[in-house]
This record gives structure tokens, sequence and C-alpha cells, in this order.
């Protein structure tokens, strides 16, 4: 039996890096971080600030409840931390992750109908071309032209 050349880890590596779909994958890193930023700042800076002011100007993500109170010392500093479960701060991300998946469900489904009605062009293109055209119906003139050339054969061989 003849031995397997071995690649080296670096070669295997650089394989797999140069496959289409790890740098697809990439883009698509990339472009999902720029997109949830936008969305983060959707919420965060036009969606919560009117949500807040239809609930008289609470801060959603402040919302805390306070299970052990912050110490302070005479001098104003704090001693031990306050122990508080932030639940505004987790709803604010749910908000977040509900409004992303909304727009990725739009984005998704723009991009489907957008592939969908190409398939349906090609479909029919590929449909096109595989039928024979059909004979087209002759006009007036080539009517009559192919009737007077009838006639002038028909005399020809009559004579």
């Amino acid at each position: 039996m003849a031995k397997e050349k071995k690649k080296g880890f670096f070669a295997e590596f650089r394989e797999f890096i140069a496959k289409g779909n790890i740098i697809d994958m990439a883009v698509g890193v990339v472009i999902g971080a720029a997109f949830k930023a936008i969305v983060s700042s959707l919420v965060a800076d036009i969606i919560m600030p009117a949500v807040g002011k239809l609930t008289g100007n609470v801060d959603i993500s402040s919302l805390k409840a306070v299970l052990t109170p912050a110490v302070i010392d005479e001098n104003g500093a704090v001693t031990v931390e306050e122990v508080a479960i932030r639940y505004g701060q987790f709803i604010q991300y749910v908000i977040d992750f509900l409004i992303i998946a909304f727009c990725m469900f739009i984005v998704v489904k723009v991009a489907m109908s957008f592939h969908k009605i190409m398939e349906l062009r090609k479909k029919t293109e590929e449909e096109a071309e595989a039928q024979p055209e059909e004979p087209k119906e002759p006009t007036t003139e080539e009517k009559t032209l192919a009737a007077l050339e009838e006639i002038r054969d028909y005399l020809k061989e009559n004579k």
C-alpha cells in the first residue's frame, strides 16, 4: 500500500480558507454585524424614546428590582455595590431581538420574492426557447403576391 502524503496543518488551513463558502460566510457575518448596529440604533434612538414617552418618560432599560441596596459611607463612596435584578435591560434585549427578527423576516421575504420572480422569468425564457415558433399569419400583401404568383404559374403551364 502506498502511503498517502499528509498535508501540513497550514496547507489544510489555506485550502479551507480558499473555499468560497467561507468567504461568503465571512461577508454575511460582517453585513449581519452592521445590520445589527443599524437595528439597535433604531430601537435605542427612535423606538424606545417613543415608548418611554408613552409610559411617562420611563427608561425601560433602567428598570430594576433592588434586592440589596448599595451601602454608601459618609464620604459618598460606595462600599457595597447594589444587588438588583435588571429586568428592564432584559426587556430591552427582547425588544431588540423582536425588531431584528422582524426586519430579517422582511429582508428574507423580499429576497425570496425576488428569487421567485427571477426563477419564473428564467423558466419562461427556457420554455420560449424550447418551443418552436409558430408560423406567422401572412399579411394581405403576402397573400396577394402569393395568389398572383399562382395565377402566373398557372398561365405559364396552360399556354
